[in-house]
């Protein structure tokens, strides 16, 4: 039993920085992957960077130079640092984990950037 909970979302301007944070609960095992997704309106859910239990990191073509993904394994959190926020990344934000071949989500936080 896990349980993800995300945190940091808000409305920012365009240009303006936020940063989200998950913190995983529960049955968790010493390693695994977590990662966060997104979803626009009317738009599939779409990675926008992992980092697995190895160390590495990932991120989608949307978010290079401007995401960092990162993580402290004693809390069990995982953060998403968004710079230079433009409208297009307008969604909700959904924290992922993946813990003994099952798939955990967040309950999403919304980030809206406009001005």
């Amino acid at each position: 039993q896990v349980q993800l909970v995300e945190s940091g979302g808000g409305l920012v301007q365009p240009g303006g920085s936020l940063t989200l944070s998950c913190t995983a609960t529960g049955s968790i095992s010493s390693a695994y992957g977590m990662g966060w997704y997104r979803q626009a309106p009317l738009k599939q859910r779409e990675m926008v960077a992992v980092m697995p239990s190895g160390g590495s990191t990932y991120y989608a073509n949307s978010g290079k130079g401007r995401f960092t993904i990162s993580r402290d394994n004693a809390k069990n959190t995982v953060y998403l640092q968004m710079n230079n926020l433009k409208p297009e990344d307008t969604a909700v934000y959904y924290c992922h984990a993946f813990i003994r071949a099952l798939n955990y989500w967040g309950q999403g936080t919304q980030v809206t950037v406009s001005s």
